[in-house]
C-alpha cells in the first residue's frame, strides 16, 4: 500500500471515528490554559535561596529566645508559658521551608508521607503564631486593663488550657491537608506536591473554604482584636500617668504593627484569590490576572514569612527583661563585658524594685 493510500485510509478511519459536523462535538466556550511558565521561573530563581536564608535566621532567632528562656527564665508565668509557644510555632513554621525550597528548585522528592507532613507543619505553624501573637496580647490586656480580677485568673494552668486550645484549633484547621495533599506527576514540572485526587468542583469549594477562613478567623478576627486591646492598654496607661511604662507599650506596638504589615499584603491576595474563585463570569484576560496573582503571591507570602526572623528579635533586642538576659550570656562567652554587663544588671533589678507594676516587662 502506497503512502497515499495509507493516508486516505486514515482520514477515512478519523472521520468516521469522530464526526466533527455531530452537534455533540460543537463546545461554545473556548478552554484557555495558562502554561505560567514566567510564573515558574520567577518562582524557581527567587525563592529556594529566600526560603533557605529565612529558614537559618528563624532557627537562630528561635532559638537564641528558646535557650534564653530555659537558662534564665521559668515557666511558671503566664508570659512565658505563652512566648515558649510562639517560639515553637515559629520553628515549627520554618521547618517546613527547606523542603519547599528544595521543591522549587527542582521537583517533590520526598514522598507522599512528607508532603503531607510538611504541608501541615506549614499550616499548623502559621495558624498557631497568629493564635499565640493574639492570645499574648488579650493576656497583657487582662493583666493591665483589668488587674485585680486577672490577678486571680491568670495561673499556670488557665495558660496551660489556652495553649493546647490554640494548637487544637491550629491543628483542626490544617485537617485538610493531610486529606487534600497528595504527589502526582506533572508533564511538566515532574512529581508535584499539590492539592490532587478529587474531582476540580470539590477541590474549588475546599480552596475557598481554606481561602476565607484564613482571611476571617486568622487574620480579620485577631486584627480588630488586637486594636481593641492595643487601644485599651494604651488608655489605661495614659490615665495612670506611669511615663516609666511607654516604652513597653512602644514594643508591643512595634511587634503587632510589624505582624500585620508583613501579613497583611498575603492575605489580601489571598482574598482576591477567593474572589476570581467565585466570580462566575470568565475574563478574557483571565490568564493575565491570574499571573498577577501568582505574582503577587509569591511576593508577599515571601514578605509574610519575614515574621518568623523578626519576632524574636524584639523580645531580644527591645524587651527590658530579655536584654538583661542577653548581656548576661554575653558576658559568659566575652569576658571582657563582664564588669559592663554587671552594672547594666545590677541596675535593672534595682529598677524592677522599686517598679510596682512588673505587667510590661518583657
Amino acid at each position: 500500500m502506497s503512502d497515499s493510500e495509507e493516508y486516505l485510509n486514515f482520514l477515512e478511519l478519523f472521520n468516521e471515528t469522530y464526526d466533527m459536523t455531530d452537534a455533540s462535538y460543537v463546545v461554545s466556550n473556548s478552554v484557555q490554559l495558562c502554561a505560567k511558565q514566567s510564573v515558574n521561573q520567577f518562582g524557581a530563581r527567587f525563592i529556594p535561596v529566600f526560603y533557605y536564608v529565612n529558614f537559618l535566621l528563624s532557627y537562630l532567632g528561635n532559638g537564641l529566645v528558646l535557650f534564653i528562656i530555659y537558662k534564665y527564665e521559668k515557666l511558671n508565668t503566664v508570659t512565658n508559658i505563652f512566648l515558649l509557644n510562639l517560639v515553637l510555632s515559629n520553628i515549627l513554621f520554618a521547618s517546613s521551608l527547606p523542603f519547599w525550597a528544595t521543591y522549587h528548585l527542582s521537583e517533590w522528592i520526598f514522598g507522599m508521607a512528607l508532603c503531607k507532613m510538611v504541608s501541615s507543619a506549614y499550616f499548623i505553624g502559621f495558624y498557631s503564631s497568629i493564635l499565640f501573637l493574639t492570645l499574648m496580647t488579650f493576656d497583657r490586656y487582662l493583666a493591665v486593663v483589668h488587674a485585680v480580677a486577672a490577678a486571680k485568673s491568670r495561673k499556670k494552668a488557665y495558660a496551660i488550657i489556652a495553649s493546647v486550645t490554640v494548637w487544637f484549633i491550629s491543628i483542626v484547621a490544617s485537617v485538610k491537608e493531610l486529606v487534600l495533599q497528595n504527589v502526582w506527576e506533572s508533564p511538566f514540572g515532574g512529581l508535584m506536591c499539590e492539592e490532587s485526587g478529587y474531582p476540580e468542583s470539590t477541590m474549588e469549594r475546599w480552596r475557598l473554604v481554606s481561602y476565607y477562613q484564613q482571611f476571617l478567623l486568622f487574620f480579620l478576627l485577631p486584627l480588630f482584636m488586637v486594636m481593641y486591646c492595643y487601644i485599651s492598654i494604651t488608655v489605661r496607661i495614659m490615665s495612670t500617668r506611669m511615663k516609666e511604662k511607654c516604652r513597653a507599650i512602644k514594643l508591643i506596638f512595634v511587634i503587632i504593627f510589624t505582624f500585620f504589615v508583613c501579613w497583611t499584603p498575603y492575605n489580601i491576595v489571598i482574598l482576591l484569590r477567593a474572589v476570581q474563585i467565585s466570580s462566575t463570569g470568565e475574563a478574557e484576560d483571565s490568564c493575565s490576572e491570574s499571573e498577577s496573582l501568582d505574582y503577587a503571591l509569591y511576593v508577599t507570602r515571601n514578605i509574610a514569612y519575614l515574621y518568623c526572623c523578626i519576632s524574636p528579635l524584639f523580645y531580644t533586642f527591645v524587651g527590658k527583661k530579655f536584654q538583661s538576659h542577653f548581656r548576661r550570656l554575653m558576658a559568659k562567652k566575652i569576658p571582657c563585658l563582664k564588669r559592663h554587663i554587671s552594672l547594666n544588671s545590677q541596675s535593672t533589678r534595682t529598677t524592677s524594685q522599686r517598679t510596682p507594676h512588673s505587667a510590661y516587662e518583657y
